[in-house]
C-alpha cells in the first residue's frame, strides 16, 4: 500500500497535479475548523504528520510549510524533522516560509513574504527575512481603526463575487491612487 501512495504522489508530481488539501489530511495533516486555506499552498507532504493548524487560522496563497530540512543529509546521512505548529487565529501572509520546529503563537500576524524559522509568539507581528518583530497585533489593530477613519472604505458590493462591474473596478482604481484603502 506504502508504494502504491508513493506512486500516485509521483505520478501527480509528473502531470504537475496540485495536491489538494484532502489528500494532505488523509497523510496525517491536521487541520482545526473554520480554516481559510487559498490555493497554492504547500504542506511537506513527506512530513505533513507533522504539521498542525488550529482553529481559524488563514493560509495566504503559495505559502510553503516544511516539517524536515535535508541540509543535513549529505554529511551526516540524517534530515533533520520538526513538528510546525500554527495555534489559533493566525493569519500568514502569502508567499510564506514556516520551517520545521516551529510555533506560530495564536493571534499572530505574519507579513507576506516573510521566512519563519523560529517560533513566533502569541499576540504578535513578524514579517521578513529572516522574520522579525514589527508590533503586537493589537497594536496593529489599534493603528488601522485610526486609518479607516480617513481612507476610503468599500463594502461587500465591490468584491469579485459579488460581480463588480467594470465601472466600480476603475473607480476604485482612481479613489486609491497613492493612498490605501479598506473592503469589507
Amino acid at each position: 500500500m506504502k508504494i502504491i501512495n508513493f506512486l500516485k504522489t509521483r505520478f501527480r508530481k509528473w502531470l504537475n497535479e496540485e495536491i489538494w488539501l484532502k489528500d494532505y489530511i488523509k497523510a496525517g495533516l491536521k487541520v482545526g475548523s473554520n480554516c481559510n486555506i487559498h490555493s497554492g499552498v504547500v504542506f511537506d507532504i513527506s512530513h505533513c504528520w507533522l504539521i498542525e493548524i488550529g482553529n481559524n487560522v488563514t493560509i495566504a496563497p503559495f505559502t510553503y510549510f516544511l516539517a524536515h530540512d535535508a541540509s543535513t543529509q549529505n554529511k551526516l546521512n540524517y534530515t533533520k524533522i520538526g513538528k510546525v505548529i500554527v495555534e489559533d487565529n493566525v493569519f500568514i501572509g502569502a508567499r510564506s516560509i514556516v520551517l520545521a520546529g516551529v510555533t506560530i503563537g495564536e493571534n499572530s500576524i505574519i507579513a507576506a513574504g516573510s521566512v519563519i524559522s523560529k517560533s513566533i509568539p502569541a499576540n504578535s507581528v513578524f514579517g521578513g527575512n529572516p522574520v522579525k518583530y514589527i508590533m503586537s497585533t493589537d497594536e496593529l489593530i489599534d493603528k488601522h481603526k485610526d486609518l479607516i477613519k480617513n481612507a476610503k472604505v468599500y463594502d461587500e458590493s465591490w468584491l469579485i463575487n459579488s460581480k463588480i462591474t467594470n465601472e466600480m473596478k476603475y473607480q476604485m482604481s482612481i479613489d486609491l491612487e497613492n493612498k490605501m484603502g479598506y473592503i469589507v
